[in-house]
């Protein structure tokens, strides 16, 4: 933990040099250097990941309840007619039961499926029975249809390691970077995470989309309104 800490203070000084070159603009995003980020987010990505995968079976369950009962109280949730959702892996929030919940309540289920020279599809599923090991061995739906961005009113969003600025870390291979900006305008991007995976500050570049509210255990993040 003592190299994360390092690595957040590093870019939290970063993000003040740049904004005072711009001569403290309100609302003005500081990023640091291309290079910088993409060595910051490496680090930082194998950190969170190895503590990520600490977490013993009962904490991860017991985490994920209560992360699961805040969504779906949210009106986010609740007025959302069609939503994707990831397939947990990997010590992940888990999500098989919210699949099931929003099945079972007649909502439209998408989850995503990596096909090759297409990037990030949203694939409509009737069941969890449909799903089975695809890219990098995570549950994926056989069909290859995708759903159109446009029609999605919710997505629940994985990653690595999230800020209180609404910045992600994922995997690094950059599918949900290519996949976010083709949503609709409103379409709320809403990650699920433990308490764990936030950290005070995480490398931004240009192409990154941020988060419009993250849910943990503790409590409920929420950058709607933050234009700093």
């Amino acid at each position: 933990m003592n190299l994360q800490k390092a690595l957040e203070k590093k870019l939290i000084k970063a993000r003040k040099i740049r904004i005072e070159k711009m001569g403290g603009q309100k609302g003005a995003v500081p990023l640091i250097s291309k290079k910088d980020a993409m060595n910051c987010k490496k680090q930082l990505r194998k950190i969170f990941i190895e503590n990520r995968l600490k977490l013993d079976e009962k904490d991860i369950m017991e985490k994920s309840a209560k992360i699961m009962s805040k969504l779906f109280s949210i009106k986010e949730y609740r007025q959302a007619k069609t939503i994707m959702f990831y397939v947990d892996a990997r010590n992940e929030v888990k999500t098989k039961y919210a699949i099931k919940k929003a099945l079972a309540e007649g909502k439209r289920v998408l989850v995503p499926k990596v096909k090759k020279g297409s990037g990030l599809l949203a694939v409509e599923i009737g069941s969890l029975e449909e799903l089975s090991p695809g890219t990098f061995g995570i549950l994926e739906p056989e069909g290859e249809e995708g759903i159109p961005p446009e029609e999605i009113d919710l997505v629940v969003v994985p990653g690595v390691a999230f800020d209180r600025r609404g910045n992600r870390i994922g995997y690094g291979a950059g599918f949900y970077d290519g996949f976010l900006p083709k949503l609709g305008p409103g379409v709320k991007k809403v990650a699920v995470a433990f308490e764990m995976q936030m950290a005070e500050s995480l490398p931004a570049e240009e192409h990154d989309i941020k988060i419009d509210m993250i849910i943990t255990e503790n409590g409920i993040y929420d950058f709607r309104c933050n234009t700093k």
